[in-house]
């Protein structure tokens, strides 16, 4: 059994029940647990089983009991549900912490639909989670593949219902998708739409717009999807399906482009930051994609380093610039940057623009914008 902690400042790291029972009777553990001190005032809790595996046993959860041993401040809660969670599947529970005087959270359940083209062929092999961020902090990896609902398959297009049960998330900012397969695969995703189950809007869009290789022999691939825009009424529904409508035949059309970045070999080059990139064509401009899939290596931007990505985005035209820079966030965030390359497959063209200096945030601002 594992617990994760919130706290107004933060969260805990994964706290492992395995050898810290105090005390133990027949139907009750207690755990004496340190948590770090800068975690603020505790506001939710989530408790689940350590493995993500399908094939796992029962655990049955009756009471949930903390104690501050040093303000004693109490709190109590019937739980009763057996994990894993029954329909779907789930092998998590969040609940929050009602301290006295202290307002609490409440608990969602969200509809997370994801739209693609060839999981469900491909779902018995596949392991996929997704985490869920917002202001009030995120949901953890939950399963998004163990037991699915409202399944539509069609020629082309597929869609599915995961049901998550999460403390209130506040407003939606990102998902972070995780994916492994035990055999080599592609996965078309095309986008994720989070809503409560309980309210008809807002609905939050997550655009992905991507086929992802899956390779059995490699690490799961992770990928940071940013919210695209939230849809908050009716109205504005009808008109995004309307244009949806109108531009669909766009999306048979995206331009692929591989973007080869190389890293300086001297001391200091590699940079653990937030790498992002925008491509300015004569007709339009790319939405912002984040590097963070390396082809090569599971850590990319290190010294001496050549990583390969490869986008997908609409027509462009005649490539002009790239906006390259990154978040300065990470120990290492400073990065020397030798050169970067964009192969135009549709053009059959190479851009290349030799760069030659560091990319940090003391130094210049914190992107770049080459011309080619």
């Amino acid at each position: 059994m594992v617990m994760v902690f919130y706290g107004s400042n933060g969260k805990s790291n994964p706290v492992s029940m395995e050898n810290k029972v105090e005390h133990q009777t027949e139907n009750q553990i207690t755990y004496d647990i340190h948590l770090p001190s800068d975690l603020g005032t505790l506001y939710k809790v989530r408790l689940g089983l350590q493995s993500l595996e399908i094939n796992i046993s029962q655990l049955s959860l009756h009471h949930f009991k903390i104690q501050n041993t040093s303000t004693l401040d109490t709190f109590s809660l019937t739980i009763n549900k057996t994990l894993p969670l029954s329909p779907n599947g789930d092998i998590w529970v969040e609940f929050p912490i009602q301290w006295p005087l202290k307002e609490a959270l409440s608990v969602v359940t969200y509809h997370l639909t994801v739209f693609s083209r060839n999981i469900l062929n491909e779902r018995n092999l596949v392991h996929m989670t997704a985490c869920i961020y917002g202001t009030h902090g995120d949901t953890g990896d939950r399963s998004l593949l163990q037991s699915l609902q409202n399944v539509q398959q069609g020629e082309k297009n597929e869609s599915f219902l995961v049901m998550v049960d999460a403390v209130d998330l506040g407003e939606l900012e990102k998902i972070l998708l995780s994916i492994s397969s035990k055999t080599d695969c592609k996965l078309d995703i095309k986008k994720l739409h989070v809503q409560e189950a309980a309210k008809e809007h807002p609905i939050y869009v997550f655009e992905v717009n991507e086929e992802f290789s899956v390779n059995a022999n490699k690490p799961k691939i992770q990928r940071e999807i940013p919210r695209s825009f939230v849809i908050r009424g009716e109205k504005q529904k009808n008109d995004i399906d309307n244009n949806l409508n109108k531009e669909g035949s766009k999306v048979k059309h995206l331009r692929e482009y591989t973007i080869k970045v190389y890293t300086g070999d001297k001391r200091g080059a590699g940079t653990d930051a937030n790498v992002h990139i925008i491509l300015f064509g004569n007709e339009d401009k790319s939405e912002v994609f984040q590097l963070s899939q390396s082809l090569e290596h599971q850590n990319p931007f290190e010294r001496g380093k050549v990583d390969t990505f490869k986008i997908k985005t609409k027509n462009l035209g005649s490539l002009r610039s790239i906006e390259i820079g990154h978040d300065g966030k990470g120990f290492a965030s400073g990065w020397f940057l030798e050169k970067v390359e964009i192969t135009d497959a549709a053009r059959n063209s190479v851009h290349c623009f030799n760069c030659n200096r560091s990319v940090d945030q003391s130094i210049i601002p914190l992107y770049m914008l080459f011309t080619f």
